[in-house]
């Protein structure tokens, strides 16, 4: 019994001392940063800051004379300092946790207990989850913030899941490599297939963990072993290779000069290490569009010379900028470990040319941006000159550099280049060039601007144009035309071509390594667009091969068909000769269509040419007209005519290289004149070859009987003058043998030069 009260009594200490501990732990009142503000959890940093200044400003203990005015102002800065930190605010949105010295991991109850108790190691997920929350991406960030931002600058992606046992191994080196990568300006993003599984199907990763590259939308894979050296060297890889150009003392002068034809400013760095550091090359991949970097490796004896002419301190990696002066750089920074918001700044100060050439929309939307608000208008001087006016360009350079300010940018334009945006700016307004305007651009492709003078770099010119820019300072109404700006036109769309090539080169270059390393699942849509087209490519090959082999082939006449075969051709025939068009398109066939009606006729398409005379042209035309109408629904059938008396040398030649076409009769008399009048010639240009029809008589065959021989009915009808419309009588049974192929085709080696049909 008293062992009962004892095991009672020691159920109820224990179970005080619980509840002691969970009164203690609630006792104090949390702070709701999001309460204090009164502010949503879905709140904006501007919205934050915003009211943190108005509740700031009223509850300062020295404005607010309340008593818990010092508490609540002490409440409103802790609250703004959670919310207006990333990492604060987010562990407080997942974790209610306010300090940050507080171990991150879930809360259970208010109980802290230790990872190592509560957390099994299969689950990584409670451990790596804040770490990598700030670099989290879903599918549309992805799509809208991810793609576009990776045209200024490489993204390394880890994809990554729950349970996953390689992806606690190579935890250590992906932070310290991703937080190094960051510094130097690369994005960085975590995919979690748990989360995000179209993502990372759309991404190509079908497996955990997958590390892979973003540059300019292309993604590429890491198939090496994830080690810190390996993952910089792909970074750098994934940047395109002519980024930066070797700058030495012989082609020094030649890349500085360059300004000119490339309307851009030069970077040069100086450093001692024998590669391009990777901060120079992702500084130049991000400008690329605006700069052209080089590199001077100041170990090499060949860059000497480079060194004392510009003074370069060897002890520190210095960065020099030239805009329109090869000789003396327009801006310099010197420091012994360059950051990347530092590089920044340099390199955004010093973006254009003291006074750039317009050359396409790009450049003039950074260079005169549109006005959005009072503090960040920005005026354009602009010259409207062209190529021959060096003088003027020279002066109004030299009065850009002289009269810099924040607000004013200098421009010049070519007219003879960007006529349309010329047209504009000098419609209605009798302006002589060169001519300086002053313009400010507005939204909807608006603008305002004002004609300020002729322009020939006289010292009265400038003083004009600065007593212009000082009063449009202080009153920018005088700008009083206005008007809407059509596009520039891009001067460089030549280059286009370069670019692809080079563009290219990296594409393949690129698919050969995923073939080298056998990833085969991500090169499964492109081996797929691969053989597709080789078997379409094939295909139309193969139909093509068989479909002029049975063109080429002659069909002999069977003496007996089938009645299925018969019914076939029948019907086919039917369908074939369908007629398309109410009309016969005849054409002549003269020295101006000779190449394209015939030379150059597409393969499989014959041309029907009809041999007729002034005498007989009318007659003949309107028999071969009904004669070859049914036959009009054939696509590969052109139909022609040829005057005999104006083109007889071209057929004599013709028929002399196909002698058997036209054979000679014996009885026939030396001297009697041919008469092609009547015959047609179905050419095929593509194949060089020909089949005739010959007008056979067929008027008196009943006068004379079936019974009398060949020879004496041919001697007969030569006898009779064959008459116009008896001639194309069987040209309707000759075009059926025509398109069955069953008639003798006759080869040439050439067709008769141009020369044989032209008249003489």
């Amino acid at each position: 019994m008293a062992d009962c009260r004892t095991s009672l009594s020691r159920g109820a200490l224990f179970l005080l001392f619980l509840l002691m501990l969970l009164g203690s732990s609630r006792s104090g009142p949390e702070l709701d940063p999001y309460r204090v503000l009164g502010l949503s959890r879905s709140a904006s940093p501007t919205e934050i800051k915003k009211v943190y200044k108005r509740l700031a400003k009223e509850w300062h203990p020295d404005k607010n004379k309340n008593p818990g005015a010092e508490d609540m102002f002490i409440k409103i800065t802790k609250s703004y300092e959670i919310l207006s930190n990333e990492d604060k605010r987010a562990n407080y949105d997942r974790y209610g946790q306010l300090d940050d010295t507080q171990p991150y991991g879930p809360r259970r109850d208010n109980f802290y207990f230790d990872e190592a108790f509560f957390n099994f190691p299969f689950d990584a997920r409670s451990q790596r989850e804040f770490s990598e929350s700030r670099h989290a991406l879903h599918f549309g960030q992805y799509l809208k913030e991810v793609v576009p931002d990776s045209y200024r600058r490489p993204y390394l992606i880890k994809v990554t899941s729950d349970w996953c046992f390689s992806c606690i191994h190579i935890e250590p080196v992906w932070k310290d490599v991703a937080q190094e990568m960051e510094a130097l300006g690369v994005g960085v993003g975590v995919v979690d297939v748990g989360y995000e599984r179209r993502l990372a199907n759309h991404l190509g990763a079908h497996r955990t963990p997958s590390i892979l590259g973003l540059v300019s939308g292309r993604v590429s894979f890491f198939h090496y072993a994830v080690a810190k050296e390996h993952l910089l060297q792909f970074v750098e890889d994934l940047l395109p290779q002519r980024l930066v150009e070797r700058v030495n003392d012989r082609n020094q002068a030649e890349f500085l000069s360059s300004w000119h034809e490339l309307n851009k400013p030069h970077v040069l760095l100086f450093d001692q290490v024998p590669t391009v550091p990777l901060l120079f090359r992702l500084t130049a991949f991000a400008y690329k569009d605006f700069l052209q970097f080089g590199y001077v490796d100041q170990g090499l004896a060949e860059t000497s010379h480079l060194q004392k002419k510009f003074n370069i301190n060897t002890y520190a990696p210095s960065m020099l900028v030239f805009k329109e002066s090869a000789d003396k750089p327009a801006d310099i920074i010197q420091a012994k470990d360059l950051k990347r918001p530092i590089v920044d700044e340099f390199i955004s100060n010093n973006k254009f040319l003291s006074a750039p050439r317009l050359v396409h929309q790009k450049l003039f939307d950074e260079l005169c941006p549109v006005k959005q608000f009072h503090r960040r208008r920005k005026f354009c001087v602009l010259l409207i000159t062209d190529e021959e006016d060096t003088d003027g360009h020279q002066a109004f350079l030299t009065f850009a550099s002289e009269n810099t300010k924040e607000v004013v940018r200098f421009a010049y334009v070519y007219q003879r280049l960007q006529q349309p945006l010329c047209d504009v700016l000098m419609h209605n307004r009798a302006l002589s060039l060169p001519q300086v305007l002053i313009l400010e651009r507005r939204s909807a492709g608006k603008v305002l601007f004002k004609a300020v003078s002729s322009w020939n770099g006289s010292e009265e010119d400038k003083l004009q144009l600065r007593e212009e820019l000082d009063t449009l300072l202080r009153d920018p109404s005088i700008l009083i035309h206005e008007s809407i700006l059509p596009e520039l036109n891009n001067e460089f769309a030549s280059v286009f071509v370069i670019r692809w090539i080079y563009a290219s080169y990296d594409y393949l270059s690129e698919v050969i390594e995923d073939i080298l390393h056998n990833n085969w699942r991500e090169m499964m849509p492109l081996l797929s667009l691969i053989f597709s087209a080789l078997f379409i490519l094939f295909g139309t090959v193969v139909v093509q091969a068989f479909s002029d082999s049975s063109e080429d082939k002659q069909m002999k006449p069977k003496p007996k068909e089938t009645t299925a075969t018969t019914l076939s051709l029948v019907v086919s025939s039917l369908f074939s000769r369908a007629p398309k068009k109410n009309f016969v398109e005849v054409t002549e066939l003269t020295d101006i269509t000779y190449m394209s009606n015939l030379v150059r006729l597409r393969p499989g398409h014959l041309n029907i040419v009809l041999v007729l005379s002034d005498a007989s042209k009318n007659l003949l035309l309107s028999k071969f007209a009904k004669e070859v109408y049914s036959f009009t629904g054939s696509e590969t059938l052109h139909f022609s005519f040829l005057n005999v008396d104006k083109h007889l040398e071209w057929i004599c030649a013709l028929l002399d290289q196909a002698p058997d076409a036209v054979p000679s009769d014996e009885d026939e008399e030396p001297d009697q004149k041919a008469d092609y009048s009547g015959f047609v010639l179905a050419l095929n240009g593509h194949k060089k070859y020909l089949c005739l029809f010959r007008p056979v008589y067929t008027g008196d065959e009943h006068r004379y009987g079936r019974n009398k021989s060949r020879d004496e009915y041919r001697k007969s009808s030569r006898c009779r003058s064959l008459q116009p419309h008896h001639k194309l009588d069987r040209l309707g049974l000759w075009m059926e043998r025509l398109l069955e192929g069953s008639l003798p085709r006759y080869y040439l080696s050439a067709w008769p030069g141009l020369n044989r049909i032209t008249p003489k």
